[in-house]
């Protein structure tokens, strides 16, 4: 039984710095600052890392302007985040902090955070059992609060809601803010 050859031989040369670079954004896109990171556990030297990053931003495969717009309105649109988890996720994947708050506004122009929130209302409404009680009408606007909307927001969805109303009318929406 003959055993498959591994992708790089042995005898291969190693890569260059812009090849690894290349490579890994070939799988996904990346922020500056997380492919500089990345590179770094390669233990490529920092001169290295900084003339491959100016050599891929001149090239356009590099910039946080467009990833932190592209993956905002995605986390907006197909996950149904609110405006405070796409602050939240663009500031974790490392985006230049410059490029978040634009990128956030430009995804809520697109999307109706509103909608969003009843989109989100909808696809936890689907789990929940009724009738509903105090710690369930919690768990569901706490769910939603982690979801990135304003606990108010969330509060006028749930009050709309004749099936939640009751329930949703003795909760103080301050409560949430813990």
């Amino acid at each position: 039984m003959k055993s498959k050859p591994s992708a790089r031989k042995a005898s291969a040369p190693p890569e260059s710095p812009f090849q690894t670079a290349l490579r890994y954004l070939g799988t996904r896109a990346y922020s500056v600052a997380e492919l500089k990171q990345k590179l770094r556990r390669q233990e490529i030297p920092a001169a290295a890392i900084d003339e491959t990053v100016a050599r891929l931003k001149q090239l356009g495969f590099l910039d946080d302007r467009r990833l932190a717009e592209h993956y905002a309105s995605s986390l907006a649109r197909n996950r149904t985040f609110g405006r405070f988890r796409v602050e939240r996720e663009l500031k974790a994947r490392r985006v230049d902090p410059r490029a978040v708050q634009p990128a956030v506004d430009q995804a809520f122009q697109e999307s109706d955070e509103r909608a969003l929130l009843e989109r989100a209302l909808d696809q936890k409404m689907r789990g929940l059992r009724l009738p509903l009680t105090r710690s369930r009408l919690f768990s569901l606007c706490t769910s939603l609060r982690r979801r990135g909307y304003r606990s108010d927001d969330i509060m006028k969805a749930v009050r709309a809601r004749p099936e939640l109303a009751p329930v949703a009318d003795d909760v103080d929406p301050e409560a949430l803010e813990e």
